[in-house]
């Protein structure tokens, strides 16, 4: 199925984004990716020093994977700090991309939202195309959107949790709300069916990391999540029927029954 998108004047044919964090290898993550047909990648400066060690032979791991890298300022505690490392990731990864997070709580790692949007409005102006992770409150995005943000990630669930989607009304809302931007679900994906069920509510993609990375088997996984990003995609565009509270005979009753009638 064609059915690609831009994302920020970028023309892309997968829905999935893939992080690089947590898989058991390099070469397991390499599997993942190619089974997952991901062309947008994300790392994290924060956590993966790049001159220390073996920083430099990941970084030149990740330039040579035919993928869009999306650099990520996780693990960030404020604007200042998460515009910082976007300088460093402009200039490491030579890209203008730079998915921003910003951490507000170390029990369930919820974006702190108010950071978020000051380092949003400074980006923008120095030429970032800030892919920002947030929560699902519609105020907030529609705040991110007026401030030029054009790919707005709220989460699902927290990070790492598997829950699937917390608060499906509030992402509905979110998709009929903000039909001029993309919408990419990030954080709390564990299971295909979410996947599956994302892509139904209109979404433009989702980012997956740990549901992946951390399962038995990586590549098994990303190539279920590939299909259910697909499925999920075709049932939206389909025009699914609207839920009732009755039933509804799938077979039309005209007339009765030969073997019914009065005359037998």
């Amino acid at each position: 199925m064609l059915d690609s998108w831009e994302v920020y004047d970028f023309e892309l044919q997968s829905r999935l984004f893939l992080g690089t964090a947590q898989y058991p290898s390099p070469a397991i993550m390499h599997e993942a990716i190619e089974a997952s047909g991901a062309q947008v990648l994300t790392t994290s400066l924060r956590r993966q020093a790049p001159n220390a060690g073996g920083g430099q032979k990941w970084w030149q791991q990740l330039r040579k994977l035919n993928s869009q890298i999306l650099p990520n300022t996780a693990g960030c505690r404020n604007a200042k700090e998460a515009v910082t490392l976007a300088h460093m990731a402009r200039e490491l990864f030579h890209t203008n991309w730079i998915k921003l997070e910003i951490t507000g709580d170390d029990y369930n790692l919820q974006p702190n939202i108010l950071e978020l949007l000051v380092a949003t409005e400074q980006l923008q102006k120095e030429g970032f195309k800030v892919f920002a992770y947030t929560t699902e409150d519609l105020v907030v995005c529609k705040r991110l959107r007026d401030l030029g943000c054009q790919v707005i990630m709220p989460w699902g669930a927290p990070i790492g949790t598997g829950k699937g989607l917390l608060n499906p009304y509030a992402l509905k809302t979110l998709r009929e709300r903000l039909l001029d931007v993309s919408l990419v679900i990030d954080a709390g994906i564990g299971l295909p069916s979410h996947v599956a069920q994302v892509m139904e509510l209109g979404f433009d993609g989702v980012l997956l990391n740990t549901s992946v990375a951390r399962c038995d088997d990586p590549a098994k996984m990303a190539k279920a999540m590939h299909h259910a990003s697909v499925a999920g995609r075709l049932a939206y565009l389909s025009g699914a029927i609207s839920e009732r509270e009755t039933a509804v005979a799938s077979t039309p009753v005209i007339g009765t029954p030969f073997w019914q009638s009065k005359e037998n």
